[in-house]
């Protein structure tokens, strides 16, 4: 096909005809005489790339099909190349066009774990993202956060819904062989709660808790350390006063209410289906805590972007395309309903919308309104990072001195996520830091630890 040919228009392809009146183009008699005589026909990745940005020119330039076949009869196919190329800079977009590339690998699959934290990586199947960044995905329901890390390191899945802190704790071979992992956006901010059960109404001061069984997703979760920190800054002790335990979100009402634990920390969709089912009630919610946290992020390792860049380019432009969409209040209706099936978070719509739209039972006869109780920010902010691997370290998680810097910049992409960001037309953050503040105690990220030291509560080191 020639670079004006355009593969949309039937009837200029069979119009233009060849000089033996055998082919329908030009290039069609050319290709006929390369097969006999053997020749390979090979067009260039470059060829081929200026063939789809110019005819993409001339079809804009003559959107009328008759007058566009008129132009090229009338000067030629090389002339109507120079002269479009003379107002329209079609070698820089042909660069720009090969520079993102066609994924090498179409069909991925992705794992989730089966609540709202996942809602950009779900919702981006049935609602179209993957389809539109040119991916064919299967978004894989998983039963929890150590399944969802052994069949990513195991390639079972391309790339994964993990837990913030889980690519860091990965990266840094806490607990098994390193491999070096990637965070490039985060899924979802504040969009957890503590629960407590219903027997539990009338111990609403965290110091009344000692002795209490709670349970978190994983050890390498946000919920550990904001539940641990909550506790902690009440005088609770979370390694001697209370006993956590590491329960997949999807078992934690069932375990609530065989009374097997007093309360958890966990996303959103758990907290609102204990209420929905009468067996707890919402303490408090984690945005109490520290309003803006993250929660869970986008991952995938090194490896698969280094052996297929333009398929993990495409899946980020898909995940940061969903989160924003996700981001607006006047979809979240629409996206409950998307997420709702069994195949996906499996749970009532009402219970979904409930922690979408902000307007929820608190399951205390009260009905409470917080259009920010789950957010959707993708960017993958380094200082997040940063305060992660304080609390990893503050909790003896990690032993010895942490270049908390390099770290962070290894793992947390803000710079790759900052051009795609720009590159579809939203506005990322300058910086790659900010200070926040958590239960009013500053965090200065240049100062991390000075920030471990300043905990009266931490493991022994």
């Amino acid at each position: 096909m020639s670079i004006f040919d355009d593969p949309f228009d039937a009837d200029s392809r069979v119009n233009a005809g060849c000089i033996c009146g055998q082919h329908r183009s030009p290039a069609e008699h050319e290709h006929a005489l390369r097969a006999l005589r053997c020749e390979p026909v090979v067009e260039s990745a470059e060829k081929r790339y200026e063939n789809v940005v110019a005819s993409a020119v001339l079809r804009a330039v003559f959107p009328q099909a008759a007058t566009r076949r008129a132009f090229l009869k009338s000067v030629g196919a090389a002339t109507a190349l120079a002269a479009v190329s003379q107002f329209f800079p079609l070698k820089t977009a042909t660069e720009a066009f090969a520079e993102a590339g066609a994924p090498e690998k179409k069909d991925l699959k992705v794992g989730f774990i089966p609540i709202t934290c996942a809602t950009p990586i779900i919702m981006a199947a049935p609602l179209g993202f993957y389809a539109k960044a040119g991916l064919n995905v299967e978004v894989v329901k998983t039963a929890g956060w150590a399944v969802i890390r052994d069949k990513t390191i195991n390639k079972e899945y391309d790339a994964s819904h993990m837990l913030a802190p889980m690519p860091i704790a990965i990266s840094l071979g806490l607990g098994a062989q390193p491999i070096p992992f990637t965070v490039p956006a985060i899924e979802n901010i504040n969009g957890q709660g503590i629960v407590l059960s219903m027997k539990h109404k009338d111990k609403r001061d965290p110091k009344d808790w000692k002795g209490l069984k709670f349970a978190i997703p994983f050890d390498y979760s946000m919920h550990n350390y904001l539940l641990r920190y909550y506790l902690a800054e009440h005088g609770i002790d979370p390694d001697t006063d209370v006993q956590l335990r590491s329960v997949p979100p999807p078992e934690m009402v069932a375990n609530l209410r065989a009374d097997n634990i007093d309360g958890f920390l966990a996303p959103d969709n758990i907290c609102q289906r204990a209420i929905y089912d009468g067996v707890g009630f919402l303490h408090i919610l984690s945005k109490e805590i520290w309003d803006g946290h993250p929660c869970c992020s986008f991952a995938a390792s090194r490896e698969f972007i280094t052996s297929a860049p333009n398929s993990f380019a495409a899946l980020t432009r898909a995940i940061v395309d969903a989160t924003a969409y996700a981001s607006k209040a006047d979809n979240r209706k629409q996206i409950a309903e998307a997420i709702a099936p069994a195949n996906y978070i499996n749970a009532p719509v009402t219970v979904l919308e409930q922690v979408l739209t902000g307007t929820y039972a608190d399951g205390l006869g009260g009905v409470k309104t917080d259009p920010k109780r789950v957010d959707f920010d993708p960017f993958p902010w380094q200082s997040f990072a940063v305060w992660m691997l304080t609390q990893m370290k503050r909790w003896g998680q990690i032993k010895g001195d942490v270049d908390y810097k390099a770290v962070a910049e290894q793992i947390y992409l803000a710079t790759d996520t900052r051009k795609v960001m720009t590159q579809m037309g939203l506005t990322p953050p300058k910086d790659s830091y900010k200070s926040f503040s958590v239960m009013g105690k500053p965090f200065d990220p240049t100062k991390p630890d000075d920030y471990v030291a300043s905990f009266k509560i931490k493991k022994a080191s």
